[in-house]
C-alpha cells in the first residue's frame, strides 16, 4: 500500500494520495459512501467519476488512509464491486473537507453501471407513511434503490446522463440531493409527486382513462375482474391478469399465443408467497435480494393456483414486487397474478407505451404507463437453486450489466483487445470486452422474427456506445445460417476486422471456464439440443478436452437421425420412431408404443420410408433430442409448443421415484476398438432397446425415467473415467435439467473428480458469447505472446 508525500502540521504528519477505482462503483451510491467514509475519518479530498475510471484524491494522517483503503472494499454497497483499485502518491494541499466533482469527460470509460435494483425497505416506508411527501409515489427512490442500466444514455453515470434529466429537481429534491446526511444525497434517480414521473391509465386504444392515485386505483380493478393490464415496469412491459383464474390465465394464452409454456407469477409477499410454493432458505434470500429474480420454485399442493399457469408442472417461477409501482399494485390487489413478459411470443420486450397501444393490439384490455422512458428492454431474470447453489436460468434485470473480470494471459492492460462477441441463434445475447473484463448483454431472445434481428444489431450498437468501444475483432458461432454469424461477417467486412468464430460447444465450455477462471486441460461435458459441429453435423452429446484454445473431441454420442429435420423439434414421436427403427428395423411396426399410436401407421411408413432414403434426415449427436425421443416413447408429449417441453416432462416424472432405493440400472457402452482410436461413441441403442422392454412390462414411468438420467450420469462419471482429466465442466442446455445436473456432479464427486457448472451466466445458448469472447480473447493473447 503507497503512502503519500509527507507534510508536517505541528505534530501532525499528513500525506495525500490518489486512488483510481474499477468496477461496478457507479449507480450504486458509492459517491455519497465514499463522502460519509471521508467524513468519518477526517480526510479531506474529491472524488469524480472520469474517463479512467472513478477517481479519488484523499488528504489526511497515515492511519487514517490506510483505513478508508480497507474500509472502502469491506463496506461497499452490497450490489458494488470493486475489481481493481491502483493508490500513488501525490504533493499534499492541505485540504481538510472532502467534496463531489462533477463527472469529468465523455471517452472511454472502465467503470461499469449498476444493474437496476429493487425497491429498498426504506423506500418503502416511505411510501407507506401518510405523513411522507412519497405516500403511495410510483417512482420512490434512493442512492440504494431503483433503475439504474435501463434508464442510462450513456456514461459516467449522472442524472444528465440519463433519461432522468427530464425531471427538474424541486427545492426539496435538491435540498436531499445536496445533504450529506440523508440517504437520498446524490442519488442520481431521485424524485417526487411535484417534479418526477407520473403514471396513467390508458384503454385498449391508448384512449387516457385516469391517472395518478386514480389511475392505480383503476388499474387494480381491471385485474381484479379477470382482465388483461399491461404494465409499463422498470425495463419493459408486463401483461398482468389474475393468477386464480383458470377463464384469465387462458384468455391470456390464447391472445399471446402461448399454449402451455408456464408463466411467472408475482406474489404481493413472501408470506402470501410461501401460502402457495416451497421456498428453502436460499430461495427465499433470492426472491428478496436487490436482483429481485423469477426464481423458480416448487408449489404446494394446496395452491390455489390455476392449472393453466404451469401446466402438467410442480414448478412455479414466482417473484415479489421490485418496483415501487408493483408494490402499490400487488398491496391494492393482495393475491397473485401472472406478471409475464409484454411481447407477442418470439418478439422482443415492447418498451414504448405508444408501441405497446400497436404491439399488444388484441392482447391487452388496458395499459398503465408512465413518463419514465426506458433506453433499452431489460426483462426479468429467472434463476433456480440447485444444490443449495443458484443457477442463473436468464440474465437480465438485476444482474445486468455487471461485467466478469478475466484472465486470458495478457500482458500490459493496454494491450488488450475490444471485442464484440454475438453468441448464437437460439437465447441470445452478446458480450463486449474492455480491458480484462467481459460485459454481457442482457437476454436477447431468439433470433427468428424481423423484430428480434433488429432489437438484436439495437442492442449491439448500444453496447458498444454505452461503453465507448471499438471492436478488433467479432467473434461467433461457426453455425454459418446463423443470423448472428452472417452479422459477424457483415460487420467484419464493413469495419475491415477479423470474424473469429468459435465452435458452439467449446463456446458452452469456454463460458463455465471464464466464470470459474479455470486453467487447462479440463474435460467440457457439452450436452444441448443442437450445435453446429466441426464435421458440418448436428453435434448436442459431447466430451470435449479443452486446453489453450484448442478441443480435442474425446467422445460423442451415437449419432441418429431427425426425419424431416428441424420438425423433429415440434414432434418429439418423430425423433422416437428414427431411434427405434434403428434398433428394432421393420418389427417397429409391430410395437404398441405411443409414438406409433400418435403418428399413425400410415405416417409412421412415410417417415420410415424418408429414413430408408435418407432424405431430409439432419444427423445429430444430439442429447437434448434423445430426451426428446424417451419422452414421446414414454407417452408423455408426442407434439410440444416450445422448446425443452418433452425433456422437462421427463425431468419431472423421474422427480417422482427419488426415494425409491433401487433404481433401474440402464446400459450405455462406450465403443471403440482401441483406446486410442477417438472419438469413442456411446451406444443410446442398448438403452433404447431397455426402455423399450420396461414399458412393454409395463414398468413405472416415473422408474423409467429416473433410470434414463441416472444412465447419463453414469455416462458422464465413465468417460471421465477413461480420459481421466480432474477438472470436469458441466455445460449446455441439457444441464439446465436439475436432476441430471444433480445426479451428475453426485457420481463425478463419489470418483473424486473437481466439477464445474455454470453459475452466474446460463449454461444454455444465452452463454455462448461469453465462451466466444474469452476464446478470442485467449487467442489474441497467444498471438501476441508469440509475436
Amino acid at each position: 500500500m503507497n503512502s503519500g508525500v509527507q507534510a508536517h502540521i505541528g505534530s501532525e504528519q499528513r500525506e495525500r494520495i490518489q486512488l483510481t477505482i474499477h468496477g461496478t462503483v457507479q449507480g450504486i451510491g458509492f459517491r455519497p459512501f465514499v463522502f460519509r467514509l471521508a467524513q468519518a475519518l477526517s480526510l479531506g479530498g474529491w472524488i469524480a467519476n472520469t474517463p479512467q475510471g472513478t477517481l479519488l484524491e484523499l488528504e489526511g494522517i497515515q492511519k487514517n488512509l490506510h483505513a478508508f483503503q480497507k474500509r472502502i472494499t469491506a463496506e461497499l454497497p452490497l450490489i458494488g464491486k470493486i475489481q481493481a483499485m491502483t493508490s500513488i502518491p501525490i504533493p499534499v494541499s492541505g485540504q481538510r473537507s472532502f467534496v463531489i466533482h462533477p463527472s469529468q469527460g465523455d471517452d472511454q470509460t472502465q467503470s461499469v453501471i449498476s444493474p437496476d435494483l429493487a425497491t429498498c425497505e426504506e423506500c418503502l416506508q416511505d411510501m407507506k407513511n401518510l405523513q411522507s411527501r412519497r405516500y403511495r409515489y410510483p417512482f420512490t427512490t434512493c442512492a440504494q434503490c431503483g433503475p439504474r442500466f435501463s434508464i442510462a444514455l450513456r456514461l459516467p453515470y449522472d442524472r444528465g446522463n440519463t433519461t432522468m434529466h427530464q425531471f427538474l429537481f424541486c427545492d426539496e429534491c435538491q435540498r436531499e440531493y445536496d445533504n450529506p446526511s440523508d440517504r437520498r444525497f446524490h442519488a442520481e434517480t431521485i424524485t417526487c409527486p411535484s417534479c418526477g414521473p407520473q403514471v396513467e391509465l390508458w384503454d385498449h386504444e391508448g384512449n387516457l382513462l385516469a391517472q395518478r392515485e386514480e389511475g392505480l386505483q383503476a388499474a387494480s380493478e381491471i385485474v381484479r375482474h379477470d382482465r388483461i393490464l399491461a404494465v409499463k415496469g422498470l425495463g419493459g412491459f408486463q401483461l398482468w391478469v389474475k393468477a386464480e383464474s383458470s377463464e384469465a390465465v387462458q384468455r391470456l394464452r390464447q391472445r399471446k399465443h402461448r399454449p402451455t409454456k408456464p408463466f411467472a407469477v408475482l406474489f404481493p409477499s413472501l408470506s402470501y408467497l410461501q401460502q402457495h410454493c416451497l421456498a428453502s432458505t436460499v430461495e427465499t434470500t433470492l426472491l428478496t435480494s436487490p436482483a429481485a429474480p423469477i426464481v423458480l420454485v416448487r408449489k404446494r399442493t394446496t395452491s390455489t393456483l390455476a392449472w393453466d399457469v404451469s401446466p402438467n408442472n410442480p414448478y412455479v417461477g414466482a417473484m415479489l414486487p421490485h418496483t415501487p409501482l408493483h408494490h402499490l399494485l400487488m398491496n391494492d390487489l393482495l393475491m397473485p397474478v401472472i406478471a409475464t413478459s409484454g411481447n407477442r411470443s418470439e418478439e422482443p420486450l415492447v418498451i414504448d407505451e405508444l408501441d405497446a397501444v400497436h404491439r399488444l393490439q388484441g392482447i391487452a384490455n388496458a395499459f398503465l404507463v408512465h413518463n419514465r422512458h426506458i433506453v433499452r428492454p431489460v426483462d426479468d431474470s429467472v434463476v433456480q437453486v440447485v444444490n443449495d447453489k443458484c443457477v442463473i436460468r436468464r440474465r437480465a434485470r438485476g444482474y445486468v450489466p455487471t461485467p466478469l473480470t478475466v484472465n486470458p494471459g495478457f500482458g500490459a492492460e493496454d494491450r488488450q483487445p475490444q471485442i464484440l462477441a454475438v453468441g448464437g441463434h437460439l437465447k441470445n445475447t452478446v458480450a463486449v470486452t474492455t480491458g480484462n473484463q467481459i460485459i454481457v448483454s442482457q437476454h436477447i431472445g431468439d433470433l427468428s422474427t424481423l423484430e428480434a434481428s433488429t432489437q438484436f444489431e439495437r442492442t449491439i450498437a448500444d453496447m458498444l456506445t454505452l461503453f465507448h468501444l471499438t471492436p478488433q475483432a467479432i467473434s461467433c458461432d461457426s453455425h454459418p445460417d446463423y443470423c448472428s454469424t452472417r452479422f459477424a461477417h457483415q460487420f467484419g467486412k464493413q469495419h475491415n476486422i477479423p470474424v473469429i468464430p468459435i465452435q458452439h460447444h467449446h463456446a458452452h465450455i469456454a463460458a463455465c471456464q471464464a466464470e470459474h477462471g479455470l486453467q487447462g486441460p479440463l474435460l467440457g461435458v457439452a450436452w444441448d439440443g443442437a450445435g453446429f459441429g466441426s464435421d458440418e453435423t448436428m453435434w448436442g452429446g459431447e466430451f470435449l478436452l479443452c486446453e489453450d484454445t484448442e478441443f480435442t473431441r474425446m467422445a460423442h454420442v451415437r449419432p441418429f437421425r431427425l426425419p424431416g429435420g428441424e420438425v423433429c423439434m415440434r414432434e418429439p414421436r418423430r425423433i422416437a420412431l428414427a431411434l427405434l427403427y434403428e434398433v428394432f428395423g421393420e418389427r417397429v411396426f409391430e410395437l404398441d408404443l405411443p409414438p406409433i399410436q400418435s403418428l399413425g401407421q400410415h405416417m409412421a411408413r412415410s417417415l420410415v420410408a424418408i429414413l430408408d432414403k435418407d432424405v431430409n434426415c439432419a444427423i445429430t449427436t444430439s442429447i437434448g433430442r434423445l430426451f426428446d425421443g424417451v419422452s414421446a416413447l414414454l407417452g408423455l408429449l408426442q407434439v410440444t409448443s416450445f422448446e425443452g417441453e418433452a425433456a422437462m416432462a421427463l425431468e419431472f416424472l423421474a422427480e417422482n421415484e427419488l426415494e425409491e432405493s433401487n433404481p433401474q440400472l440402464y446400459p450405455i457402452p462406450i465403443e471403440s476398438q482401441t483406446e486410442s482410436k477417438r472419438p469413442w461413441v456411446a451406444d443410446w441403442r442398448p438403452l433404447i432397446s431397455a426402455i423399450v422392454r420396461d414399458i412393454l412390462e409395463h414398468k413405472r414411468p416415473s422408474e423409467i425415467a429416473f433410470g434414463f438420467h441416472q444412465a447419463l450420469a453414469m455416462l458422464i462419471a465413465d468417460v471421465a473415467q477413461r480420459i481421466q482429466c480432474h477438472q470436469i465442466v458441466l455445460s449446455g442446455g441439457v444441464f439446465q435439467n436439475a436432476l441430471l445436473l444433480k445426479l451428475s456432479e453426485a457420481e463425478l464427486t463419489k470418483r473424486r473428480f473437481a466439477v464445474f457448472t455454470p453459475q452466474r451466466f446460463s449454461p444454455n445458448d444465452e452463454g455462448l458469447c461469453l465462451g466466444q469472447a474469452f476464446m478470442t480473447m485467449h487467442q489474441f493473447a497467444q498471438h501476441t505472446h508469440s509475436a
